[in-house]
């Protein structure tokens, strides 16, 4: 009688042990399915780099102190917009793998990834690139919300050129994460830590420091590609105010 036989793919429970199996639902099956294939055949390498926020905090407060309170931008509006800025100034990040050909986009379609709780999902940003900061936040916002709510259309989270996932509010300081298919990258971004940094007088002060990982096809970019990349979102980052041009 194998009626107690441990699932396929797993060594023998421990006797006795105590457990409930949760059926995995739809969203859950095709995250593991499209993940897995992408750590398996997607060519990964990873690069880190870390950005001063003092400048981008200055500048969030100031806005946020003259907005009403559904109008406030949080970071994570600032990175999406960093990124699709960065995105126009070095295309090729911002392009997609094919058997026979690598497709660049004209326009930045950020995914932002939100978990909600029936697992991962990516919701889309669209033309990034030419919407205002305060479009960014409103359109993020809303997103995210319905993400939560499960009432998004496929066509809000299936697509996107370059993906964003921020785990900084959860006090992660630094992770990898795994490139979504067909896109060539994926920005891990973690909390803000605060650091001793040089003040350009011979002195030193503390700064706000977010650390950034970028994570690459290397089929698609090269990584002084990727590196000419993360310096570029580096600038809008640390010079917010490029951001608002």
């Amino acid at each position: 009688d194998d009626s107690d036989a441990a699932p396929s793919g797993y060594s023998a429970f421990p006797p006795g042990a105590e457990y409930i199996d949760e059926p995995h639902n739809n969203i859950r099956k095709v995250i593991a399915k499209r993940l897995t294939e992408s750590k398996r055949d997607v060519p990964h390498y990873y690069l880190s780099m870390d950005c001063n926020l003092d400048e981008l905090v200055r500048l969030r407060t100031t806005i946020n102190e003259n907005v009403e309170k559904e109008a406030k931008i949080s970071v994570n509006d600032f990175i999406i917009k960093a990124v699709a800025k960065a995105l126009i100034d070095v295309p090729q990040a911002n392009s997609a793998w094919a058997d026979d050909y690598v497709r660049t986009f004209k326009h930045a379609d950020v995914s932002m990834a939100v978990s909600t709780d029936k697992g991962l999902i990516t919701p889309i940003v669209t033309r990034a690139d030419v919407k205002s900061l305060s479009q960014v936040a409103t359109e993020a916002k809303e997103l995210a919300g319905r993400a939560r709510a499960n009432k998004l259309k496929p066509e809000e989270y299936q697509g996107g050129t370059f993906t964003v996932s921020n785990l900084g509010m959860f006090g992660i300081k630094h992770f990898t994460a795994i490139i979504n298919p067909p896109q060539a990258c994926i920005l891990a971004v973690g909390g803000a830590q605060k650091h001793v940094v040089a003040d350009g007088k011979g002195g030193f002060k503390e700064a706000s420091v977010m650390t950034v990982t970028l994570s690459s096809d290397h089929r698609v970019l090269d990584g002084a590609v990727a590196a000419q990349w993360l310096n570029a979102f580096k600038k809008y980052i640390e010079k917010p105010a490029l951001m608002l041009i």
